[in-house]
């Protein structure tokens, strides 16, 4: 089958990412209010929340190298096996170390499922096609962090906070599990079978040096941090701002409709403007409303400062996939998406610690003023020179 033929394939994997991404979208902030009920402050929080990234940080280039020359569609089963399992019995940790034990199981699952999505496309999608069918998988993603959070207010709202957390992962839990109704037949293996017999592996250093790469990493992960934190930190803005567990689920679900929107019409955006001004002038547009957020502003503001972030924050994903694939060398390209994912949970690891160090000394406004200037140096960085992202 030539890439791109055969657009179900796509649907169907847009659907199962939904179930898994708004699982997990659902238990991080579950998670941060479950921590928040057995007694955390802001730094443990921000330790809890990297701990979702850990044990992914060291699993992403292996799981990439297996699928250079493999299946994708085991590592999406196993990815929301340990989804669904790692939020269900998330809902029944009585520690702040057992949450953050069934965190990282989470992230690990998460990981698993995104490495085998992106090789996925990347391998059934003609060049010219990648940035449509990229944008639409990352759909996959808005629509879990667009309802997940939501789902999660609702559940969590009430007097007794650690009940309704426990009540919102079991419930992620079963929403993760649903993915497997849209796993059949996503995967091709007649190319896969044909492609297990290419030759060598290239050096992880090699992929490194690749021209387009490193910037691709770092745009991501900026990106990625930038979501995270947002993620992780609007619930104790709103618990010190008297903003109701409900109301932070609809800003969170706003900021995810937003790129939904973008997603939708990045094709047109990139013929508009080209790849590198559309990244440039929406990494620095998000720096500075990222750092807005730590300003004392009304709900309605928010809201509205929320939902163009999340706009700006659309454009990011999909097209340092794009980078990356089309930078990387032909053989290597699930590895190179792989190191792209290490550089997110490097991130993830590094920005909620980082967080809640500068939340717990100055306080929760800092870790937003902090994502302002990771942004800020993304938009300096695909504003560099890079090498045309077509063969």
């Amino acid at each position: 089958m030539r890439p791109g033929g055969n657009r179900g394939w796509l649907l169907r994997l847009v659907i199962a990412f939904s179930f898994t991404q708004g699982a997990v979208s659902m238990a991080r902030p579950a998670v941060s209010y479950r921590a928040l009920a057995l007694g955390a402050d802001e730094r443990a929080v921000g330790v809890i929340a990297a701990a979702f990234a850990l044990l992914p940080l060291f699993a992403a280039v292996p799981l990439g190298r297996r699928t250079d020359h493999g299946r994708c569609a085991p590592l999406l089963t196993v990815g929301a096996l340990l989804i669904s399992g790692g939020c269900a019995l998330g809902a029944t940790a009585d520690s702040l170390s057992a949450m953050a034990a069934w965190s990282g199981v989470t992230g690990l699952g998460h990981l698993c499922f995104v490495i085998g999505g992106q090789s996925l496309v990347a391998r059934r999608s003609a060049p010219d096609e990648q940035d449509r069918n990229f944008g639409h998988f990352t759909i996959g993603v808005s629509l879990g962090q667009f309802i997940g959070p939501m789902a999660a207010g609702a559940l969590v709202g009430g007097d007794d906070m650690a009940a309704g957390s426990a009540r919102a992962l079991l419930v992620a839990g079963a929403v993760a599990a649903f993915s497997f109704t849209s796993l059949w037949r996503v995967e091709d293996r007649t190319v896969v079978k044909s492609r297990t017999e290419q030759g060598d592996r290239v050096p992880v250093h090699r992929i490194l040096r690749t021209r387009g790469v490193p910037g691709g990493i770092f745009i991501s992960l900026a990106v990625l941090s930038a979501t995270d934190i947002l993620t992780a930190y609007l619930p104790v803005v709103g618990e010190q701002q008297g903003i109701a567990p409900a109301v932070v689920g609809v800003l969170l679900g706003l900021r995810a409709a937003a790129t939904i929107a973008c997603r939708l019409v990045l094709t047109p955006l990139v013929r508009l403007l080209g790849r590198r001004r559309l990244l440039t002038v929406t990494c620095l547009l998000a720096a500075l409303l990222c750092a807005g957020i730590a300003l004392p502003v009304p709900v309605w503001g928010l809201a509205l400062m929320l939902a163009v972030l999340g706009f700006c924050l659309g454009v990011g994903q999909p097209l340092s996939m794009t980078t990356v694939v089309q930078a990387a060398p032909a053989g290597a390209r699930s590895t190179a998406l792989a190191l792209r994912l290490t550089g997110n949970r490097l991130g993830q690891v590094a920005a909620p610690a980082a967080a809640g160090l500068v939340a717990g000394v100055t306080g929760v406004g800092a870790p937003f003023v902090m994502l302002g200037v990771l942004l800020a140096l993304s938009s300096g960085v695909s504003f560099a020179p890079r090498p045309p992202l077509s063969r």
